[in-house]
């Protein structure tokens, strides 16, 4: 034998999304395909004109349990799972007719656990059982028969069926995605299944991301990238972002903006945060949007030159007219932007104006996941904030209640710094950042360096550093700069030396006893 039996072509259509189904449906009716289907599905297609074939009538069974089961059938995986010249005699055998064509798309697990409101027995009754067991038995059999699980496919598959152009190469391309679709969909099962039973690292790490695009380039243009969210994902930070003008978006912009509404998310008041190669370079809380701008783009203009601008509140036209008159910028990004806001920004159409909660990241659960070759490093966010901790005061001064506030806001920026990191501010601005450096002590003189730089005094200033000093020479450097007050993990084997240090210097210190490195 050398093909099925003479019959018309077959399309089994079970879809929970219906959107384009009915045309899609028509078309291949127009082609001389009989319909199968089940429940909801069916009932769509004949409000749409068509004539449906049940499921039940292939299986000799009802839809039963609520619908829990329906395809789960010999009838149709033999459909589906028929091979040309081998099971001839089989399907024959058990009265079996063979399946062409699959369209099926799985019950919204995803959108089911996102919904606040979601109970367990909710999302378990959204579990699919059948739809993931026909695509795979269609997806193996692709030599045979085609797969269709994205509705965004429909059209193309019409047009090669109509142009009797179904290759092997596009039954393959939708075999292999049909398994992607339900690679991702166990994904998100198993992860939310396990999610609330322990806080350990599982033994197999499953993730799930949708590719939103692929990018220009990566960090360099040779080298190629694309971004992706991750299934499930919470709806806020760079992952949900709505650009509302601008160039697309490289991999060097994602990666800033991301640190930006991290650090600008992490306070409670007005504020401005201004990124540049993945660090902040100024930040402030004032206000206004406008006069928290000002404050962080004086801290260091130069390096603020191309960055990314983040606010924790709606972006209004005062502070976008005052963006666009003193600086070049990539990326602004807030919780909002108002439409006078965007028509002052619209001149700049190179400048990429982003929409994005700023809830911090840092403060949801989930993992942190860094690439290393061949591998992934994976760690919990660093949760860390000043309310969280109990400051010990280290000296024979205690800060003052203002020197306190200094503090906070120093080390909130000095968490989103790169390690080695220290940050110098004073009444809800900084004064000067020193990032990534490979001595902590050079990173304090660099903070210095640009804080004289801009004739910005450090006199009566907080200084924060997001490790422990391992020598006083850090400290020594600080009180040659004025700084009053300091704020540090301790834990060094020299902290005593350190503690002496900013006692002889009449330096208020007061420890967290939680590091915050970055790299």
């Amino acid at each position: 034998m050398n093909g099925r039996p003479t019959r018309p072509r077959r399309a089994l259509i079970s879809v929970s999304d219906k959107a384009g189904v009915a045309d899609f449906a028509g078309g291949l009716a127009a082609l001389g395909f009989e319909l199968v289907s089940t429940g909801g599905t069916a009932r769509a297609l004949r409000e749409a004109g068509l004539e449906v074939l049940d499921v039940s009538e292939l299986t000799g069974f009802p839809e039963m349990m609520d619908g829990r089961v329906k395809t789960l059938h010999p009838a149709i995986h033999g459909g589906l799972l028929a091979r040309r010249g081998v099971d001839e005699t089989a399907t024959e055998a058990h009265g079996i007719h063979w399946i062409d064509l699959l369209a099926v798309n799985l019950y919204p697990f995803e959108a089911t656990i996102l919904d606040p409101d979601c109970t367990e027995e909710s999302a378990v009754e959204q579990i699919d059982v059948g739809g993931p067991a026909m695509l795979r038995a269609a997806a193996k059999n692709h030599a045979r028969l085609t797969v269709v699980c994205d509705p965004a496919d429909y059209s193309r598959v019409l047009a090669a069926i109509r142009n009797d152009d179904a290759t092997a190469d596009l039954r393959r391309e939708l075999a292999a995605k049909a398994f992607t679709h339900t690679a991702r969909y166990d994904a998100l099962i198993s992860n939310y299944l396990r999610d609330d039973l322990t806080d350990s690292f599982p033994d197999t790490l499953v993730l799930a991301g949708t590719k939103t695009g692929e990018l220009r380039y990566g960090e360099n243009p040779h080298q190629r990238a694309a971004y992706y969210r991750l299934a499930a994902a919470e709806g806020t930070g760079i992952a949900a972002a709505n650009q509302l003008q601008g160039k697309a978006l490289s991999f060097n912009n994602l990666a800033d903006a991301d640190t930006a509404i991290q650090c600008v998310g992490a306070f409670q008041d007005c504020a401005c945060v201004i990124v540049k190669h993945a660090n902040p370079c100024g930040g402030a809380i004032a206000a206004t949007p406008k006069a928290a701008y000002e404050l962080a783009y004086e801290t260091d203009p130069t390096s603020a030159f191309g960055g990314i601008i983040a606010f924790n509140r709606p972006l209004d036209a005062e502070t976008a007219r005052e963006i666009v008159t003193r600086q070049l910028v990539d990326v602004v990004v807030a919780p909002s932007v108002l439409p006078a806001a965007r028509d002052a920004l619209a001149a700049k159409k190179n400048v990429r104006l982003l929409e994005a909660a700023c809830v911090p990241v840092d403060r949801s659960s989930g993992w942190d996941l860094r690439s290393v070759a061949g591998g992934l490093l994976v760690q919990e966010r660093d949760p860390g904030m000043p309310e969280d901790v109990e400051l010990k005061i280290a000296t024979r001064r205690a800060p003052s209640s203002d020197e306190m506030d200094d503090l906070a806001f120093a080390w909130i920026v000095c968490k989103y710094v790169k390690s080695n990191a220290i940050v110098y501010a004073r009444e809800g601005r900084t004064l000067g950042v020193g990032a990534g450096q490979m001595s902590r002590v050079v990173s304090a003189r660099v903070a210095a360096m640009k804080a004289a730089d801009q004739d910005l005094k450090l006199t009566g200033a907080a200084m924060a550093s997001d490790a422990f000093f391992p020598f006083r020479d850090g400290i020594d450097i600080a009180a040659e700069h004025g700084i009053t007050c300091v704020i540090q993990p301790g834990g060094s084997v020299r902290d005593a030396e350190v503690i002496k240090a900013a006692d002889e210097h009449d330096i208020a210190m007061v420890f967290t006893g939680m590091r915050h490195f970055r790299h």
